[in-house]
């Protein structure tokens, strides 16, 4: 019974350390898939954000021309109706 309490003695730190070590491990490879995933996000939501930034300038551009064509308009009747006064 002595060899096996010695044998105990010897295996269980030994065993505890290597659990230890194996879990801080699998701990950082977690964090590591966690912050590529985060990241991965980001990316996605810059790229969508940038698509949606192009979209709105397109629609702005759009808007500025149609405006400058009702000043274009505006103006041409306000000459009619200075005329006609």
């Amino acid at each position: 019974m002595t060899t096996m309490l010695y044998l105990l003695t010897l295996v269980l730190p030994l065993a505890t350390i290597l659990i230890v070590f194996a879990m801080r491990y699998f701990a950082a490879v977690q964090q590591a898939r966690a912050r590529l995933a985060n990241d991965d996000a980001y990316r996605q939501l810059a790229q969508s954000a940038s698509a949606a930034q192009s979209q709105i300038a397109t629609s702005l551009a759009a808007m500025e021309a149609s405006l400058s064509d009702v000043r274009t308009h505006l103006a041409a009747v306000e000459t009619i109706l200075k005329a006609v006064e």
